[in-house]
């Protein structure tokens, strides 16, 4: 061979080789996808490998907020080695079955098919139920594997700071803690921060962070949207059955404040003695009851509006413009309060002269007792006392809320959509309906799990299998409105169109019209407003 021909042959022989080294790379696995090693901004944490799923448990985003009790969370510190994320972290203190809990509680779960920083999947962060109270990321029917296994997806689940220690306002007796009425909120904008660092290495996009919760979740990423630090964070908002959008004023947060003050014996001058007690000692504290006009129940703590973190209501007089882009789905169960009021038996055996009372006591609005008992029987004349009671406290105290907050969208021309979940799970003879909770393991796939109290039959399969497809759709397209559901336009004020999962789907224009309107005449009260 001539030197030219040999000089082209080896050319050619060399770019094929490189060609064919670099094929072969992108097939191959990357150390994080061999051994569960990923590398973080200074540091490594190992996860393991479950049914398919990278699964990687208790992963640091904040440091212990004990040293920073009722102050803004600092980031997590860079450590040397490898850390092994294979435990669930601790809960937030609390009261209750995952109590007391621990205020080094700034961890979070995560769920890829694999740790590769080029996959730039979708990522779904939930947030827990619970109200501002009780609740964690580690609830089995939370489990991300089987939305990120047919998803394709990254799912991540998380603890943060709740009731006093989230949110006990000591703005007024000590600038020192001027944030601490917000303490919670801003350990989700850490962790949402945290995502945006890092989740690419999970094989997430950062640019494309779908928020989704339920109940006291739902509320907590409706008030993310009113704050300026969170804005930019996260691109899409699924709420479900997440009402509770509340946020007291300074003065409301401050008298409930120098009650819990005066619960442990502190003078109002003196709140810095606060960081010196134990955790079960606050936790007590927050027994002392609330003498609200709402309902005689222990200290209401959440969001409050300080002027700083949360600047503005989140969703009065109208929607955040900050998050006006944001795509926005809300929705709630049919039988809310079938979950919380279905635990006193005499709920399903009133009769219509036991009914005023009840209702009184449980409705949430400001309207007479007797207009609202009337006003439904006439609406459904078939109603018995009782399913009046379940009825009527659910459109007053749950679903008027997510109602307010597709309206104040509505008007603002956001992209939002509505839903309401009226599949009836069979559990206890059937009788809690579509109850508060139910959509949760119906979004995250988990229906079959036995605490999920969907029966487990075909029904709630199918149910299931077309809420997580629409969450999924959601997430990475933008709408919900999947091929396997009717057609689902936005919401708007002339139609109110809502999307009522059920076995089949259905859509539906302004349903429980009656019962919007007659709400729609009291002042609406929620709780900690006050």
């Amino acid at each position: 061979m001539r030197g030219a021909d040999c000089d082209a042959g080896r050319r050619a022989l060399l770019k094929g080789a490189l060609a064919a080294a670099a094929v072969a790379a992108a097939g191959a696995p990357r150390a994080g996808e061999r051994d569960g090693i990923v590398i973080l901004r200074g540091s490594r944490v190992r996860g393991t490998r479950e049914d398919g799923v990278w699964t990687f448990r208790g992963l640091r985003y904040g440091e212990d907020t004990a040293p920073r009790r009722f102050r803004p969370p600092r980031p997590a510190a860079a450590w040397d080695g490898v850390r092994d994320a294979v435990a669930f972290g601790p809960a937030a203190p609390q009261t209750g079955a995952l109590g007391p809990g621990s205020e080094d509680c700034l961890f979070l779960n995560l769920w890829t098919p694999s740790p590769d920083p080029r996959a730039r999947r979708p990522v779904l962060l939930y947030l827990h139920g619970g109200g501002y109270d009780r609740g964690s990321g580690a609830d089995p029917l939370t489990d991300g594997a089987h939305l990120c296994r047919h998803g394709d997806v990254v799912v991540a689940t998380l603890n943060h700071r709740l009731n006093a220690f989230g949110h006990l306002f000591l703005g007024n007796l000590d600038p020192a803690f001027a944030a601490s009425g917000n303490a919670g909120l801003l350990d989700l904008v850490l962790a949402l921060a945290w995502v945006r660092d890092e989740i690419a290495a999970f094989g997430g996009d950062p640019g494309n962070v779908t928020l989704f919760g339920q109940s006291g979740g739902g509320a907590k990423i409706a008030s993310l949207m009113a704050m300026p630090t969170a804005a930019g964070l996260f691109h899409r908002a699924w709420t479900m059955s997440g009402q509770q959008v509340t946020a007291a004023g300074p003065r409301a947060a401050d008298r409930r404040a120098r009650q819990y003050l005066d619960a442990l014996g502190i003078a109002p001058h003196a709140p810095d003695r606060l960081l010196a007690l134990p955790v079960d000692r606050l936790l007590e504290a927050t027994r002392v009851r609330d003498p609200s006009p709402v309902e005689d129940i222990g200290l209401y703590f959440g969001p409050v509006l300080d002027g700083g973190a949360l600047p503005r209501h989140p969703f009065w007089p109208d929607a955040p413009p900050q998050s006006a882009a944001i795509p926005m789905v809300i929705g709630n169960t049919r039988d809310e309060t079938r979950a919380f009021l279905g635990h006193d038996p005499a709920h399903f055996a009133l009769d219509w002269d036991a009914l005023p009372a009840r209702l009184e006591r449980a409705q949430y609005v400001d309207l007479p007792v007797a207009e609202v008992v009337a006003a439904y029987r006439a609406m459904y004349p078939a109603m018995t006392p009782s399913e009046v009671f379940f009825a009527a406290t659910t459109a007053g105290r749950s679903w008027r809320g997510a109602i307010e907050e597709l309206e104040a969208r509505a008007r603002q021309d956001a992209p939002t959509w509505a839903y309401q979940l009226d599949w009836p799970s069979p559990v206890e003879g059937g009788r809690l309906r579509a109850f508060h909770t139910l959509d949760i393991p119906l979004v995250f796939g988990t229906a079959g799990h036995p605490d999920a109290r969907t029966g487990g039959g075909a029904d709630a399969i199918r149910v299931s299998a077309r809420m997580r497809d629409a969450l999924l759709h959601f997430a990475r397209h933008g709408s919900p409105a999947h091929p396997r559901l009717p057609d689902w336009p936005r919401y708007g004020l002339a139609q109110r169109e809502t999307m009522r999962f059920d076995d089949p789907p259905t859509l539906a224009h302004d349903p429980r019209g009656g019962e919007r309107r007659l709400f729609a005449r009291a002042p609406f009260v929620q709780r900690g407003t006050l």
